[in-house]
């Protein structure tokens, strides 16, 4: 939830308070659905079952709220997801080059809070050749980030 804007959290927050009528921090996996469509979403039931296995992570049925942000962001729309790369690039990109020299985008994803497991950082800057004097250009950057895109 680091990445959220103030204004995110609360419209999360918000949805979240809908169906938490007794105010005790979680909701009913069944309540999911009408969550996600007062939000724009249209999730099937099978779809529905499939995104609450996947942040319900203790099993227990309901959801929390930081499961919930979890799900939502999951479910961005891939034009989001590409405006948020876009958005990470030119913060790396401040000078408005149109790359990024590879030691940089090393050191930041080596020095980054750890969601990426290091086994899979290594194994992205190897692949990516950033050990190398090279320039990442837009495209290798999304390239190299976007299965890793829902930190």
């Amino acid at each position: 939830m680091e990445q959220l804007s103030d204004e995110q959290i609360q419209e999360y927050k918000d949805a979240f308070s809908l169906f938490d009528r007794d105010c005790n921090g979680i909701i009913t996996t069944r309540e999911l659905g009408s969550v996600m469509r007062s939000l724009g979403f249209n999730p099937t039931d099978q779809e529905l079952q499939v995104m609450i296995n996947s942040v319900d992570y203790d099993g227990n049925g309901v959801i929390d709220f930081p499961e919930f942000v979890k799900l939502m962001e999951d479910q961005k729309k891939p034009d989001e997801r590409q405006a948020d790369m876009m958005l990470a690039f030119r913060v790396f990109d401040a000078d408005n080059k149109g790359y990024i020299e590879s030691a940089e985008l090393r050191y930041i994803l080596l020095n980054m809070d750890k969601r990426i497991p290091q086994n899979e950082l290594h194994e992205m800057i190897v692949s990516a050749k950033l050990d190398e004097d090279k320039k990442v250009t837009y495209q290798e950057f999304l390239a190299l980030l976007e299965p890793h895109d829902k930190w």
